[in-house]
């Protein structure tokens, strides 16, 4: 049977934030403020909003909270829209995911598996109204891909090709496919 425990999530999240960090890069600040839409997150707001993503993670699990309800996160959202709108420049993005990422990961290994197994319950209308400490941390990697996913397509749109998709192009030898707009 496959064990994936405590240093397997922070390996693999390690992962993700490194290429989420490689976007943050590539990107150049005067497109931080694109919007593929009116409507959505723009690139900076995007990344400060994955840059400061795993905090509350820390410190539930830190603290060992064992129940979260509207209040919780209803001051979590106050909190975090304070720190992301501290995040006002590309330096500032790039630092805080890479600081944030390391502090979230060294914060899984030193996790036990008693630790991990333990159930941490959510007031209604959450659902499902309980959930192992393994899967939410495991779904702060399940949300930054998500959103790595949308910079990825943001890239396209402002005339880049992903890492990525650059990486696996040279693998196999072929061009680099740039959107005709950037040619």
């Amino acid at each position: 049977m496959t064990h994936y425990g405590a240093k397997e999530l922070a390996e693999g999240f390690r992962t993700v934030r490194k290429n989420t960090v490689t976007i943050a890069e590539d990107i150049p600040e005067e497109k931080y403020g694109f919007r593929a839409t009116p409507e959505v997150m723009s690139v900076r707001e995007m990344l400060a909003h994955l840059a400061t993503s795993t905090s509350w993670q820390v410190d539930v699990h830190g603290q060992k909270v064992s129940s979260l309800d509207a209040a919780f996160f209803g001051a979590r959202r106050q909190q975090v829209a304070q720190l992301e709108q501290a995040l006002a420049t590309k330096a500032d993005v790039v630092e805080a995911l890479r600081d944030e990422g390391e502090r979230f990961t060294a914060f899984i290994e030193k996790l036990d598996e008693q630790a991990l197994a333990e159930i941490v319950t959510f007031a209604p209308p959450v659902q499902p109204s309980r959930k192992s400490r393994f899967e939410m941390l495991l779904s702060a990697k399940e949300h930054e891909m998500h959103h790595r996913g949308q910079l990825m397509l943001i890239q396209r749109l402002i005339g880049q090709v992903p890492h990525l998709t650059r990486a696996r192009q040279a693998r196999f030898g072929q061009p680099s496919a740039a959107p005709a707009a950037a040619r």
